[in-house]
């Protein structure tokens, strides 16, 4: 579907209304760019259409350039724009998420952007997350992350801090478990294990000074073997408090039922939860460092082919890179947003301050093309040692077929 921005009454209100002009602009006034006759085209999916409509009305209305949306699926869009803005078929502009980076730069169809000042409105690890070898490369709006999700009823709405403290505490509610977790079954899923990983200080890859992810693999060495440990230590031959019987409904269905007063998951899990008078809190510590989980951010790319690169610079940061404009696409698809000040106002709903409190503790899920050899390795070997091999050396084993498949 395509949609053009017709440019009319309303255009001039919502430039009024969203003080879009001139805001964070690092475009000295005398070089803005002007679009008489230029056309910009995003791509966009539908819960962002809406929003950006009124950005893409005002921006048409200061400049002269016409604006062009194309609804696409989601789920289409980075390969669609791997393949087409070589051709000079994609878009300007495309809403995306983070992890997409490496791909997109390993392709070359992605341009670095400046936000200039405005970089300082928005949580730190959502430009973290945007940024590829020292140089950013999309706006973020929107941000995601795990967190400690507990029974009021059953344990109270105080944060454990450690991982000892919430099974205990789990274990005197009297309920049938102290605390689940999803493992996705025999699948594994190290995604929602990673918190109770980095407390260990073994994150899967290294980052560099910058916090742009290196291809060093950061689980192995005597951190990676403590997890490991703990991972055995909790599992079948252990407490069995780490289960490959539990899949994401099953764990779902145990917390809301009562049967565990803990989990771990993320704002996409709350309405599973209707018979729970529920908390989110920060994920407590099992090795002592703290509880890191994967940050998920969402954001806006320039095309490396973009004809009008200076114009879509422009609508970026001075028309997408405001607090009025983030607030639209929130209202449009409400995720945590990106927008310090915005994240600080919606966490007035306890629930969402819970997810922003934790993602503030995490960190961006690696975005570069290495990550892509991980998943399977890693999650494998974790259900390994849950479900009772030996945890040194399976894990050992993984790091060294994980350095083998990311080997440059």
């Amino acid at each position: 579907m395509r949609k053009h921005i017709a440019v009319g009454a309303f255009a001039l209100t919502a430039a009024v209304v969203l003080g879009l002009t001139g805001c964070g602009s690092s475009t000295p006034e005398s070089e803005e760019p002007t679009g008489e006759g230029a056309e910009l085209v995003i791509w966009t999916d539908a819960e962002r259409e809406e929003a950006i409509t009124a950005a893409a009305e005002a921006f048409e209305e200061e400049t002269g350039a016409t604006v062009t949306l194309v609804q696409k699926n989601f789920e289409d869009l980075r390969d669609d724009f791997i393949a087409q803005v070589p051709t000079g078929e994609g878009p300007d502009i495309t809403v995306g998420a983070h992890d997409w980076l490496g791909a997109l730069v390993a392709a070359g169809v992605v341009d670095t952007i400046d936000l200039g000042d405005t970089a300082s409105e928005f949580e730190p690890v959502s430009i973290e997350a945007m940024t590829y070898d020292g140089q950013l490369y999309a706006l973020p709006y929107s941000l995601e992350s795990i967190a400690l999700v507990q029974n009021v009823d059953l344990v109270g709405d105080a944060a454990p801090a450690t991982w000892d403290e919430m099974i205990q505490k789990g274990i005197e509610s009297g309920a049938e478990r102290p605390f689940v977790i999803n493992t996705e079954g025999e699948t594994g899923d190290g995604y929602t294990m990673y918190p109770f990983q980095t407390s260990f200080g073994a994150p899967v890859f290294v980052q560099d000074e910058t916090g742009s992810y290196t291809s060093e693999v950061g689980m192995g060495g005597a951190n990676g073997e403590a997890f490991a440990t703990w991972l055995g230590a909790n599992g079948a031959n252990g407490t069995g408090y780490l289960s490959t019987t539990v899949d994401y409904d099953i764990n779902n269905e145990l917390f809301n039922s009562g049967k565990a007063p803990y989990t771990i998951q993320g704002p996409w899990a709350i309405s599973a939860y209707p018979d729970v008078n529920v908390v989110v809190n920060p994920i407590p510590s099992a090795g002592g460092e703290t509880a890191a989980p994967f940050v998920g951010v969402q954001g806006f790319y320039l095309s490396s082919q973009s004809e009008n690169a200076l114009l879509a610079q422009e609508f970026l940061v001075n028309y997408l890179g405001t607090e009025d404009a983030q607030r639209a696409l929130y209202e449009a698809d409400p995720r945590i947003p990106a927008w310090t000040a915005l994240a600080e106002e919606v966490s007035s709903d306890p629930i969402i301050a819970g997810f922003v409190a934790s993602s503030k503790n995490g960190v961006p899920m690696p975005s570069i093309p290495e990550m892509g050899s991980v998943w399977d390795l890693w999650n494998a070997a974790q259900v390994q040692i849950i479900n009772g091999a030996d945890p040194v050396s399976t894990w050992n084993t993984m790091v060294a077929d994980v350095e083998a498949a990311t080997a440059g």
